[in-house]
């Protein structure tokens, strides 16, 4: 079920009309506590999964657990986590391989040193449900022996919502400085900064990615920038994206008590602190690779 957005503060295109150009659609997942079955969408829920298919590990020389003193796990693999799964009917938006319509994000529950990065790293599938369906369905996903709870998620029902944002970053040197000049207006006719109104940092589908740090655009090998595919997020504190329906929700955690809304109603990682994994994919590709950053 998706949810409501309350409208922006002002009309971008008649306030910042040069930002016009760099809206984008996104799809908001609001994941919240839930008992989310195998055939919905869900982020940290059981997934459609073949009873006979092996479920992935993470065999990584490099991967750790930070909370025992950054101490190599291993011999014997680990097993990944379900992440994320959101299927067509659900994310209209989301553009799905031909023949799939489902899409399902695991990681090995460790940090991994790659790259530098410091973070899981995702393994998509793509599938159909009419293939999957008809056959034995996998009723338990393996446990990990070892994992960081930091990046095991609660299973949370999602709301996927449509709307539209504008880049944090991810615009030209003489365009970001005005912006943040006008953002410095904004906050004080309105109350609220261009960045809080029109940037969102949770976990989304499409849209920019919520850098905390400066962007870092990766390129495919074919030698094209890569698109966003989606971000998980550790902040899904909403600010002025708090669905209407949520802000008088007393008890839930959600509620707005003094301008700060809690996060007890989600999937409870933290990620390095607010931290986020942004999936990339290449769709000029034939087998669509991807790959992923990681800031916090």
């Amino acid at each position: 079920m998706s949810l409501t957005v309350p409208p922006p503060p002002v009309d971008i295109a008649e306030h910042f009309p040069a930002l016009a150009p760099y809206a984008r659609t996104v799809t908001l997942l609001y994941p919240r506590i839930g008992t989310p079955g195998r055939e919905d969408s869900s982020l940290g829920g059981p997934l459609l999964w073949p009873a006979e298919e092996t479920w992935p590990s993470c065999t990584a020389a490099d991967h750790y657990n930070p909370a025992r003193d950054c101490a190599v796990v291993g011999p014997a693999p680990v097993a990944m986590v379900p992440v994320l799964q959101l299927f067509a009917r659900d994310v209209p938006a989301l553009v799905f391989p031909p023949g799939t319509d489902a899409l399902q994000v695991l990681w090995c529950p460790l940090v991994h040193s790659e790259h530098d990065q410091r973070s899981p790293v995702p393994v998509l599938r793509w599938r159909s449900t009419a293939e999957v369906l008809p056959q034995p369905l996998l009723e338990q996903a393996p446990l990990p022996y070892e994992f960081d709870d930091d990046y095991v998620p609660r299973p949370c029902v999602v709301h996927p919502t449509e709307t539209v944002e504008y880049p944090n970053g991810d615009l030209p040197a003489e365009l970001c400085e005005r912006v943040g000049n006008w953002s410095s207006e904004l906050e004080e006719t309105a109350g609220i900064s261009y960045y809080d109104a029109f940037t969102t940092l949770q976990s989304k589908v499409g849209g920019y990615p919520g850098w905390t740090q400066e962007p870092d655009w990766p390129h495919c090998t074919c030698g094209v920038p890569m698109e966003h595919l989606l971000t998980i997020s550790a902040s899904e504190s909403c600010g002025r994206w708090l669905p209407a329906e949520e802000r008088t929700r007393p008890g839930s955690g959600w509620e707005v008590r003094g301008h700060h809304e809690y996060e007890d109603d989600s999937h409870g990682m933290d990620m390095g602190d607010c931290g986020g994994v942004y999936v990339f994919l290449c769709r000029g590709c034939p087998d669509w690779p991807t790959t992923h950053r990681y800031d916090c």
